[in-house]
């Protein structure tokens, strides 16, 4: 199955991308991604990868980013935080269709991660929520893949955190 993710890395030399990171990323298995290098100091790759499972694809990308790039940081693996425009394209529908179906059903669509003047949704429950509703055929791939990629998103940012703070928000979502 072909899985069609993003990875987004900051660089240790926050100099512009040079070709050799590009040439070191094909040599490491990174030959089915597009890579971006517009912004100095970082690398985004968009990947459309065959594998078993969305898991398989997006940790064998990253095993192969970390080959050619040691010493890259994981910034963001997507689709993940999406604003209303980005759900609205992944289902097929208009922003002003999902923005009114979000606004008629505010105690049930999922909770934003940031809200304000652009608020920001982990796209795996809102596709789920979707997926309940009579009219929307979610990808079962896009929802894979929106679900592996908010996990790893999650489990980088809790590995920031020291450790009694971390129990302390385990116990509190637990």
């Amino acid at each position: 199955m072909k899985y069609d993710f993003d990875l987004t890395f900051k660089l240790a030399d926050p100099g512009p991308v040079r070709d050799d990171v590009v040439g070191r990323l094909g040599e490491a298995g990174c030959d089915d991604a597009l890579v971006g290098v517009g912004v100095p100091g970082r690398v985004a790759l968009m990947f459309t990868r065959e594998a078993g499972t969305a898991k398989q694809a997006i940790v064998s990308a990253l095993e192969d980013v970390k080959r050619a790039l040691p010493d890259a940081e994981l910034i963001e693996v997507g689709p993940d935080l999406v604003g209303l425009s980005d759900i609205a394209e992944h289902v097929g529908v208009s922003r002003q269709n999902m923005r009114k179906l979000m606004m008629s059903h505010a105690a049930a669509f999922p909770a934003p991660m940031h809200d304000g003047s652009t608020a920001l949704w982990h796209l795996a429950p809102v596709l789920e929520w979707l997926n309940t509703r009579e009219g929307y055929a979610i990808d079962k791939h896009l929802l894979d893949i929106a679900r592996t990629a908010m996990r790893v998103n999650l489990a980088k940012e809790l590995e920031r955190l020291d450790q009694p703070v971390e129990k302390r928000i385990r116990a509190l979502v637990a």
